[in-house]
């Protein structure tokens, strides 16, 4: 998935990622990164002092907007999980629901 989002990005775009969901091996080249000044920050989400995930949830709440959110988003009950699960592994997630 991340490979995947880095040669989408556009020229000098930012990827902010965070946690290792779909393993630790980024199967992609420096293409990105030279071609177009792709910037890759990692998210520390584990060591961040309170404080600043304190202001950055303040800050998404104040900012994110919820129609967006839920445009792109659908709930699965607890039940539904396991039938879900392979598709969703397979990346193609948006078409699971």
């Amino acid at each position: 998935m991340l490979a995947n989002v880095l040669a989408s990005m556009r020229y000098r775009g930012v990827v902010a990622a965070c946690g290792l969901a779909g393993g630790m091996e980024l199967p992609t080249t420096v293409a990105p990164f030279i071609l177009r000044g792709v910037t890759l920050v990692g998210i520390d989400s584990v060591m961040c002092p309170k404080p600043e995930r304190l202001a950055a949830w303040q800050r998404l709440a104040q900012e994110l907007d919820m129609a967006k959110l839920d445009a792109m988003t659908t709930e699965v009950q607890l039940a539904d999980v396991v039938a879900v699960a392979p598709r969703f592994l397979e990346g193609k997630g948006e078409a699971a629901f």
